[in-house]
């Protein structure tokens, strides 16, 4: 990935804080394989005992450390697990079983496996894409003509970790002129599309930005994306990079956030769309990065999907919607057991509003 993609401060220092006042700090962004985690326990007496754990995003347990409050130590040495995790997991405050703040986010710095393309052909049967076949020695279609093309791939080279980015769990927040969208990241699914649709929020390239395309129904009369993020609005801007898309196993789904590209699978940038229905959007599995969902604002992307269209041919709403401004907000905390609390919005929203049916460009 180019550098800009990732952009951020090389060294972080930041805290979680709780409603008490509590808060854990973790110096630094990137940290080494088995190099030490500096961080510190803020607040809390040094006779009480608080728990830091590590989560995987379905809340299962994978670590557990004893803190005193007021404490400074090695959060890699506490948590040995860390050098062990190979996608992305939390590390959550808390105590007597009650989670306290935002969690921490930590993420290891893996190189995503080798993407393997072929031709295809549309439903047209006349117009040719690049379809993605797999993943490294991952065939994701079983047929005959896509084992012969594996048969010739050339071996991956090895996955090596090369160490952990950690950095605070926060959720990015659209205030858009037709309701606020506030979305959960999926770092585990896709850390480095997660990290940069994050980085690109919290710099400013989405405020003023246009919802420049908007597709209610596919061919099949099935809800289809709402898509913006262009810093320029006309449909071909980018933030000056290509970013390498990720094998996300995030499904397509209302609410659902994935990456908009050309057809060349890692050409994807800022641009990104909102899934308006599971049938819709099913195809679109594991040829697009999905990388975070909507939490709230089932209503705001129901509404904008309702705007009136000038051009169908490139689905150029009459009066674009609007992302006034993008930030980031705190993330809930994370329980043992539980994950994500609010982990999808309804997939009924869209389907209860009266939308008139378009064609699909």
């Amino acid at each position: 990935m180019k550098s800009a993609a990732i952009a951020a401060s090389l060294v972080m220092t930041a805290s979680v804080a709780s409603a008490e006042g509590l808060s854990l700090r973790i110096d630094g962004l990137f940290h080494g394989v088995n190099r030490p985690i500096p961080a510190a326990l803020e607040g809390g007496g040094s006779d009480q005992t608080f728990e830091l754990l590590l989560l995987d995003a379905n809340g299962i347990e994978r670590g557990r450390a004893e803190i005193p409050g007021g404490a400074t130590f090695n959060l890699a040495e506490r948590l040995p697990a860390l050098n062990e995790i190979r996608i992305a997991h939390w590390i959550q405050l808390s105590r007597g079983g009650e989670p306290i703040g935002s969690p921490w986010v930590a993420q290891p710095l893996i190189s995503r496996p080798p993407c393997r393309t072929a031709k295809a052909l549309r439903p047209d049967g006349k117009t040719e894409y690049t379809r993605i076949i797999g993943w490294g020695d991952l065939l994701l279609e079983d047929t005959e003509e896509y084992r012969t093309l594996k048969a010739a791939w050339p071996k991956p080279d090895p996955i090596v970790p090369s160490g952990l980015r950690v950095y605070p769990d926060r959720d990015v927040l659209l205030h858009t002129d037709h309701g606020d969208i506030r979305v959960a990241l999926a770092p585990n699914v896709a850390p480095n599309t997660a990290w940069n649709f994050r980085e690109l929020a919290a710099n400013g390239l989405y405020d003023g930005t246009p919802f420049h395309r908007i597709v209610k129904y596919d061919r099949e009369g099935r809800p289809f994306v709402i898509q913006g993020g262009d810093p320029t609005g006309t449909g071909d801007g980018s933030p000056g990079y290509d970013l390498p898309m990720e094998p996300s196993e995030l499904k397509h789904d209302f609410g659902v956030i994935s990456m908009a590209r050309n057809d060349a699978p890692d050409t994807a940038g800022s641009q990104f769309f909102f899934c308006l229905s599971r049938e819709g959007t099913a195809r679109l599995d594991w040829q697009y990065c999905a990388f975070g969902w909507a939490v709230e604002g089932a209503d705001a992307i129901a509404t904008i999907a309702d705007a009136e269209i000038a051009d169908l041919t490139t689905g150029r709403p009459a009066t674009p919607p609007m992302v006034t401004k993008a930030e980031l907000v705190p993330a809930p905390p994370r329980a043992v057991g539980k994950g994500r609390p609010d982990r999808r919005v309804t997939t009924t929203s869209i389907r209860q509003r009266d939308l008139p049916k378009q064609p699909d460009r």
